[in-house]
């Protein structure tokens, strides 16, 4: 097993070939919230697993039981002062998001309760998302942060919920539960038990092992030149701003740092 960003991220090789990549968010007292070093380690390991043809699958886990990955550690907003924040952020996951979709192998991502905010879009991500009983998914900012999505995590909400699915998820700040995350195609199953989901997980990365790799690396190369044609010109740049450098952003921060219900003004 391979420690990446101070042991917060655990990469280990599976399978009897060591043909399956399992990665793990290991910070289970924070929720498995991430850092801006894990995600940096994530888009390495993802970067290199492209270029693995030893690899055949990669899975995605959290550590404790608890969250798969509860969005970005919040603390590190607090540095936020400028545009340029706001948009090397949002660059910086985009490239994250985009290094794990263009894995040319398939990805899984097994959900184990919380998965919110960042830890959503990671799992959007993913080809294939298997969730247990406990497994709440959902992007809730309009409750907490008062921040905004990039419009590349719109399309993934959008290329899977629909338009209007996406604005209800986003607009009512929900976090949907195991049954209605698989009604909704969220999820492509969900196990009977907690105990079932790593090993349903390791199995499904078993089968996918088995299949004809060229299949579905065009099957994924196409799918994502499909969900490319929602992506529109203009992008979303002005609106990451305007919702990272606002009142309301500030005050989301400090409400939650406080635990307290934020007092949103619109500014």
């Amino acid at each position: 097993m391979t420690e990446l960003a101070a042991g917060d991220l655990l990469y280990e090789r599976r399978g009897a070939q060591g043909e399956i990549g399992w990665l793990t968010f290991n910070r289970p007292e924070r929720r498995n919230a991430i850092t801006f070093a894990m995600y940096d380690a994530l888009r390495q390991v993802a970067q290199e697993a492209g270029q693995d043809r030893s690899l055949t699958v990669l899975v995605l886990s959290g550590a404790g039981g608890k969250a798969f990955a509860a969005g970005t550690e919040m603390s590190q907003f607090h540095e936020f002062k400028t545009a340029a924040d706001a948009l090397a952020y949002e660059e910086r996951i985009e490239s994250v998001l985009t290094a794990v979709e263009s894995i040319p192998i398939p990805t899984v991502a097994a959900i184990q309760g919380a998965c919110t905010g960042g830890g959503a879009a990671l799992a959007l991500a993913c080809d294939l998302r298997l969730g247990s009983p406990s497994t709440r998914l959902g992007v809730p900012i309009a409750r907490t942060l008062g921040n905004t999505l990039s419009m590349g995590n719109f399309v993934r909400l959008v290329s899977i919920l629909g338009v209007a699915r996406t604005k209800h998820l986003l607009l009512t700040a929900q976090l949907l539960d195991a049954q209605q995350c698989l009604q909704a195609g969220l999820l492509s199953e969900v196990t009977a038990d907690e105990a079932a989901l790593l090993p349903r997980a390791e199995e499904l990365a078993a089968t996918l092992a088995g299949h004809a790799p060229i299949t579905m690396r065009t099957t994924k190369l196409a799918l994502r030149r499909i969900a490319a044609q929602l992506m529109p010109a203009e992008g979303g740049s002005d609106l990451v701003v305007e919702a990272y450098l606002s009142a309301d952003f500030k005050e989301g921060l400090e409400a939650f740092f406080a635990k307290r219900p934020a007092r949103w003004q619109g500014v």
